[in-house]
């Protein structure tokens, strides 16, 4: 069972770490666009805020977050966007406060959640630990995003794990949300992380198998860079297609980022100059 407690400090943690990169931010630079169409820094925040304020809802107050759930589908294509535009609209010190202030009450309200009680949300239910693991790998996505539109790079932390985690246990969704059958054999995915532990999921003797450095997984399931312009192996014919159409998000396929959209190439390790398929 994950531990809820080191979940939400690493949850806490990773907010930290994009709060320190934004703070000092000039006006004329919360405006930078981000590598998503039609989003700025201001924007990437602002969607945090309300998904954070979201998440405190659906823990805190079932009722009011089905009036959430029935207004988001009555605008299932826009009310993403439109949320963040609307609260991007503030000034970036009542932006960067309000962001704030929600991290705090969303680690408080999914701490007080009750061991085994499920969580309402805009797909299946979660426990807690599932939606603190869901809001950090939010979290490090945008964040992704704010350092690629500020061209700086972010040191890779152990807080991975737990994002390679929701990418391995969202292989399925990402093939049903592509009007794909699910293998019906697990994968072995073996990665390596910013301290050269080897991290793993699956059998052993799996034949189907993926592996690489966990930080070009993160951005793979989180569709922040193309598979192209990362190193992976992928063993069999599932686990290929797989890293083709991986998504550690909810909601319908993403378009993803542009092969070769970064210059700052793929990241490296013990796996060096790594084919991204096996011969």
């Amino acid at each position: 069972m994950a531990d809820l407690t080191a979940l939400l400090d690493d949850l806490g943690a990773e907010g930290d770490e994009l709060d320190r990169l934004v703070a000092p931010l000039t006006a004329q630079q919360w405006a930078t666009p981000t590598p998503a169409d039609g989003w700025t820094v201001t924007t990437q925040i602002a969607h945090l805020v309300w998904t954070d304020e979201v998440a405190t809802i659906a823990a805190t107050d079932e009722a009011e977050f089905a009036r959430q759930l029935d207004a988001a589908f009555a605008n299932i294509e826009g009310f993403v966007d439109d949320a963040a535009a609307e609260i991007a609209r503030s000034e970036p010190a009542e932006l960067l406060d309000r962001w704030r202030r929600g991290r705090r009450e969303l680690v408080a309200a999914l701490a007080a959640v009750p061991a085994g009680h499920k969580l309402p949300w805009f797909g299946p239910p979660m426990s807690a630990a599932s939606m603190a693991t869901a809001r950090l790998m939010e979290t490090w996505a945008h964040g992704q995003d704010v350092a690629d539109a500020l061209g700086v790079e972010r040191r890779p932390t152990a807080r991975l794990r737990n994002i390679a985690h929701i990418g391995v246990r969202t292989r399925d969704f990402a093939f049903v949300a592509n009007q794909l059958e699910p293998p019906a054999v697990p994968f072995l995915v073996e990665l390596v992380g910013p301290d050269d532990a080897v991290w793993s999921w699956g059998p052993d003797d799996a034949t189907q198998v993926v592996s690489g450095p966990a930080v070009d997984f993160a951005l793979l399931v989180t569709q922040r860079r193309h598979l192209d312009d990362l190193y992976l192996y992928a063993v069999g014919d599932d686990a290929r297609r797989w890293l083709q159409i991986a998504q550690a998000f909810a909601g319908p396929p993403g378009t993803g980022r542009s092969a070769g959209q970064f210059d700052t190439g793929p990241s490296t390790g013990q796996f060096g100059t790594a084919p991204q398929v096996d011969p």
